[in-house]
């Protein structure tokens, strides 16, 4: 064990935070974790016996009962979603002076934390809405300078009849499409690195086989290897976030549909009209759960197993893939 006791907080916060960027995080996230840190504290300096400055506060004074007066302070005059999240900072904090052997234990589980409500899911308001937005996007209409309806069907499709988050959709390949026709499968590389693979009935396998015939004609069939990105722009090149957003963003202006999008959940309300649907038309919780790849799974599978042949009952009784029927061209006529 390391003594720093006396060491300053500050100067050990800058150390934590050197750390964490070998993991790469944003730089709002950095920023994040920093104002959390330091806020609390500023606050426990304050509020030590006698007070003192925010640079002279060592790390031997961070008592659980002084942790627990600094958060009450913190806390007065935030959302519990906000006092959570600098309680995991304060956490990760001292796990990591813990890991370092400069402190023996960690303070934090002495110190309380609000539980935050659930996100309240955001679909696309209207009941026509999805087959609306499909439809849009199929015709290629609009004041578009290169059209590419096929691609852009793909993408809606496989929000909306898959639940892809955004992230997901970027990081698909071409060879993420296995199994045979009839028992196709999208293999994805979900969040926090936990794959999943998700069955895709006919009609979206047909969508996506029609978005790739067309990338073919359009690049040629070097483009289409295993390992080449499953979603690229008009000039070939993978697609990235920003071109994602703004390809959705279009699609809705097309359809007329910016009025039943939710505020906040624009590319993420096709997920969430995924889930809501599969709810509606009869899924259980487990299979949701494990079709959308909800990280509280990982804690529910000793009691929530479902079979790959449910999971595809699921996704069939999902009425979105019935709009997808002769969108592929080469279904069409």
């Amino acid at each position: 064990m390391h003594d720093k006791s006396g060491k300053a907080v500050v100067e050990l916060v800058e150390e934590f935070l050197t750390a964490r960027a070998t993991r790469k995080p944003s730089p709002h996230t950095q920023a994040a974790y920093r104002r959390d840190l330091t806020t609390v504290a500023a606050h426990a300096a304050e509020l030590a016996t006698p007070p003192l400055p925010l640079d002279g506060l060592p790390l031997g004074a961070l008592s659980p009962s002084l942790m627990r007066a600094a958060f009450a302070r913190f806390a007065a005059d935030r959302a519990a979603a906000s006092v959570g999240r600098a309680w995991s900072t304060w956490n990760g904090f001292f796990a990591f002076l813990v890991a370092e052997q400069v402190v023996p234990g960690n303070p934090m589980p002495a110190v309380g934390r609000p539980r935050s409500p659930l996100p309240q899911p955001k679909p696309l308001r209207g009941e026509d809405t999805p087959e609306r937005l499909l439809a849009s996007a199929a015709r290629a209409e609009g004041r578009q300078r290169d059209p590419w309806p096929e691609r852009d069907v793909a993408v809606l499709a496989l929000a909306l009849c898959a639940g892809l988050r955004l992230s997901e959709l970027l990081a698909l390949r071409v060879g993420s499409l296995a199994g045979r026709p009839g028992e196709r499968r999208l293999e994805v590389a979900g969040k926090g690195g936990r794959p999943r693979v998700l069955p895709v009935e006919p009609d979206l396998d047909a969508v996506l086989a029609d978005y790739l015939d067309s990338r073919v004609r359009r690049f040629g069939s070097r483009t289409v290897r295993p390992d080449s990105p499953l979603l690229v722009d008009r000039r070939g090149e993978p697609l990235r976030r920003g071109g994602l957003q703004y390809l959705v963003e279009s699609c809705y202006r097309r359809a007329g549909i910016g009025d039943r999008v939710p505020r906040g959940a624009r590319l993420h309300a096709l997920r969430h009209t995924f889930a809501t649907r599969l709810a509606e038309d009869g899924a259980g919780a487990a299979e949701i759960m494990r079709l959308l790849g909800h990280a509280s799974l990982a804690s529910s599978q000793t009691y929530i197993e479902v079979t790959a042949g449910q999971q595809r009952d699921a996704v069939r009784a999902n009425r979105t893939n019935r709009a997808l029927v002769g969108l592929a061209r080469g279904q069409a006529g």
